[in-house]
């Protein structure tokens, strides 16, 4: 308490509020002459957006003054504001006589990350009674309440107007670089490059020449695995050679001049990796990195979390990828499923990511990153599996993948390169301003329930009269006659 000023109080919050779960009512769906009264969940709090009504019924009722407490799931802890309606069955109202309703509110919010990591439940979490009533609960006089208040929604309210401008900024830098990358990918970009340049060699040239390469390389290892076994290649071995597929260009967009469609797999090798056995010690701690799906986001990667030893490598099918492999993410509902990265390092990867050895050809492993990255969502939904949607090797191969000229790809991807590390610069200031603009806010709420935001009035008075006061007024209220509560049932037909 000697923290406080002399003023204040401190109690426990269980002391000072009052818990009212929500409920789901029956007949829920959008608003009819029937269904009248707004249901409140998690959603429309956050965003003020009432997408469910029910019919009148004696069930918990909320009010735009009230503090509604998400009491279940990932969410736990978090704070809202009320509105007219039922109480969703994943929250509860807290209210409180003691503590001004706005008071109460920012008390609450500033105590989300504290609640969110001490939930209890084995399956879905929910939040701990007991963490949430021993809170230290400060309160100054009623007057002093009302002068945090309006000092708090002054100065968040000008913090928030803050973070929607970061935000906004944030999210007009994603559709530029997606705009950029189109831009790119479609020849937009170079279009005036290739009114002043003539490239030597042709997309389709280009093409050729890599198909002619795939299968010297193709010849030189048949040729070294019959000479290591010390046998005769036998008569027409080389008609063993299965030619890379041809894209499919049905409803595909036209491209410009000396541009031409290839695929992953005709264009390169593409190799799926796996996962050592976990039960062999001896299969990791090695130094020979590998990549798993997770660390696939839209990055190069220059080091990995875990390595393999060699022993691990020989024992399981994966490979060593050559540096500039770009790393495709074919598994997981979350973002991993579509994430591409480049390989600054040699490594091995896990069996939920495809490797696409770019390197072995002189395109420029950063072109076929930018071009996955451009059709990210599109390569999400070419996901095949009924239970966790994922990609494939064969799904891998078949991505279409527009090819300019050598001349031209070089300069698309120098000028993406420019471009796309500004992006990344801003996106960087922004992220720390974020991160910022956070630890303002738990400043100025951490100020407000310790008496540091506004000055104390000497002719307040004191939080022990109030509390006092509340005490009488409660116990009196014991030793009235029991009476049925009908303003729950008069609200809930409101």
């Amino acid at each position: 308490m000697s923290d406080y000023p002399k003023s204040w109080q401190v109690i426990r919050l269980s002391e000072a509020i009052f818990i009212q779960k929500g409920k789901k009512p029956f007949d829920l769906g959008s608003k009819s002459d029937v269904r009248n009264t707004p249901y409140i969940n998690i959603a429309a709090f956050e965003t003020g957006v009432i997408a469910e009504y029910a019919p009148a019924q004696n069930i918990p009722y909320c009010q735009p003054a009230d503090t509604l407490l998400v009491w279940d799931g990932a969410r736990a802890g978090l704070s809202g504001r009320g509105a007219n309606g039922y109480i969703g069955s994943t929250l509860a109202k807290i209210t409180s006589d003691i503590a001004k309703p706005d008071y109460l509110f920012y008390f609450i919010q500033s105590k989300y990350h504290f609640l969110n990591t001490q939930t209890k439940g084995v399956g879905i979490p929910h939040i701990n009674p007991t963490v949430l009533g021993n809170l230290e609960f400060p309160i100054p006089p009623q007057a002093e309440q009302t002068r945090i208040v309006e000092k708090l929604e002054e100065l968040l309210t000008d913090l928030d107007t803050g973070v929607n401008e970061l935000k906004t900024a944030q999210k007009k830098l994603t559709q530029y670089r997606q705009s950029l990358l189109k831009a790119a990918v479609e020849g937009a970009l170079t279009a005036e490059w290739r009114t002043q340049n003539t490239p030597s060699e042709s997309g389709g040239q280009l093409l050729e020449r890599i198909l002619k390469e795939r299968r010297a390389r193709w010849e030189q290892k048949q040729l070294e695995k019959f000479n290591e076994q010390g046998k005769t290649p036998p008569k027409d071995w080389q008609k063993k050679y299965v030619e890379p597929v041809q894209p499919d260009t049905t409803g595909l967009m036209e491209l410009p001049k000396g541009w031409v469609w290839t695929s992953i797999g005709q264009s390169f090798n593409v190799a799926v990796g796996a996962t050592p056995s976990r039960k062999e010690s001896t299969y990791w701690n090695g130094d020979i990195p590998w990549v798993s799906s997770g660390e696939v986001r839209f990055t190069n990667i220059r080091d990995t979390k875990e390595k393999i030893s060699v022993d691990g490598l020989k024992n399981s099918s994966t490979n060593i990828n050559p540096i500039g492999s770009v790393l495709l993410g074919m598994i997981g509902e979350g973002k991993t499923r579509g994430q591409v990265s480049i390989l600054d390092i040699e490594a091995a990867n896990n069996q939920n990511c495809a490797a696409i050895w770019v390197s072995e050809t002189d395109i420029p492993s950063e072109y076929v990153y930018y071009w996955l990255w451009s059709r990210y969502e599109e390569t999400r939904k070419g996901s095949s599996g009924n239970n966790q949607p994922a990609l494939n090797k064969s799904i891998v191969e078949k991505i279409p993948m527009p090819l300019p000229p050598l001349m031209e790809l070089e300069q698309l991807t120098q000028l993406l390169n420019i471009a796309l590390d500004g992006i990344a610069n801003q996106e960087k200031f922004i992220e720390h301003s974020l991160k910022q603009s956070a630890a303002q806010r738990k400043n100025i709420l951490k100020a407000a329930f310790s008496g540091q935001l506004v000055p104390q009035n000497p002719n307040d008075e004191p939080a022990s009269v109030l509390l006092e006061r509340i005490k009488a007024e409660r116990a009196k209220q014991e030793k009235l006659p029991k009476k049925i509560n009908t303003q729950k049932t008069k609200e809930a037909n409101t």
